[in-house]
């Protein structure tokens, strides 16, 4: 068994509980996630399985998006609504106080990681040092949001907003809405959030835990995804005496290279073989990380075969999946 399920997690349980959970009903021990969600935050978590699970790193890098519920005039040591109040002042901010700040908050931006996380100093999670109720120094961190929207607004003495967010990895949407707060001079803290995509995969499409188990019951698993589902990478295709040679850990020449075209089939000859190109690439809407252009699918007869890396004007082989 093998390939990637768009998981929706409920809150109330943690990425690693969704795991084991899954391990038990596929009865498979290879099965990881692809990026840590809060206990207390729902939605979509990418799970790999069998040789899916050597994809996790690509996946992770991928962009997000979430719906997250700020409330202003309100701070928790958390930053979320699991921490402790430690300022509660009503405000009068408005929704153009808001919406006048946002666009400094959009694009490459830099993030104090928040002490309750799993950052690591001194050999330690900040979260030891923050429950010891000691405060360490910690380095900003550039994160990207690609996009910040303001979705809703409701009124009150303490404000509340529905904001809508692609970022890149490593952001704390928690961050972002304490610096929110910290900007427009009343704190903030993030009351609630959604993970509504992760890379390609979107929340209308994910499944719940019970409609898993209920197919999984009757040995169909319409929720497992192809490999080739699972990465926002381009796709190239090989020939199969050029497969061969990637799977050796040889490289291939650009123009032994074909590339997926956006509209069409192409059709070419290799050694008397044909070979269909697929019609479309699947991309999507969130920022791809600097780091992966050079990254590309590597397909042979329909089958992701590994991922290669483009160095010059050759294809060399970066992970092969046997």
């Amino acid at each position: 068994m093998e390939g990637i399920i768009n998981v929706l997690k409920p809150p109330g349980m943690t990425s690693s509980d969704v795991v084991v959970w899954m391990r038990k009903i596929l009865q498979t021990k290879k099965i990881g996630h692809t990026g840590t969600l809060d206990p207390g935050v729902a939605g979509v978590l990418p799970l790999c399985v069998g040789k899916g699970t050597r994809l996790a790193e690509y996946i992770t890098e991928q962009g997000k998006a979430y719906l997250a519920e700020v409330t202003f005039g309100i701070m928790t040591d958390t930053q979320d609504a699991f921490g402790k109040e430690i300022q509660v002042t009503p405000t009068d901010m408005t929704q153009s106080d808001l919406e006048r700040i946002l666009p400094s908050f959009r694009g490459e931006i830099s993030q104090v990681p928040p002490m309750y996380s799993a950052v690591r100093k001194a050999g330690k999670h900040l979260y030891e040092y923050a429950r010891q109720g000691i405060a360490v120094e910690r380095k900003p961190r550039e994160v990207s949001i690609y996009k910040l929207e303001l979705e809703k607004w409701y009124e009150g003495e303490f404000p509340r907003a529905i904001l809508y967010i692609e970022c890149s990895k490593g952001t704390y949407i928690r961050t972002l809405c304490h610096d929110l707060g910290q900007s427009l001079a009343c704190g903030a803290y993030m009351s609630n959030l959604l993970r509504v995509r992760s890379g390609p995969f979107k929340i209308q499409e994910s499944w719940t835990l019970e409609e898993i188990e209920a197919a999984a019951a009757t040995s169909i698993y319409p929720f497992l995804l192809p490999l080739t589902a699972g990465i926002d990478l381009p796709q190239v295709f090989l020939s199969a005496l050029r497969a061969k040679a990637f799977r050796q850990g040889l490289s291939t020449k650009r123009e032994q290279v074909k590339t997926a075209q956006t509209e069409g089939n192409l059709e070419f000859e290799d050694r008397g073989s044909c070979f269909e190109m697929k019609s479309s690439v699947l991309i999507s809407n969130l920022e791809p990380r600097t780091s992966c252009k050079s990254y590309v699918q590597v397909i042979e007869a329909g089958e992701l075969i590994g991922i290669g890396v483009w160095r010059e004007d050759s294809l060399f082989p970066h992970k092969v999946f046997g």
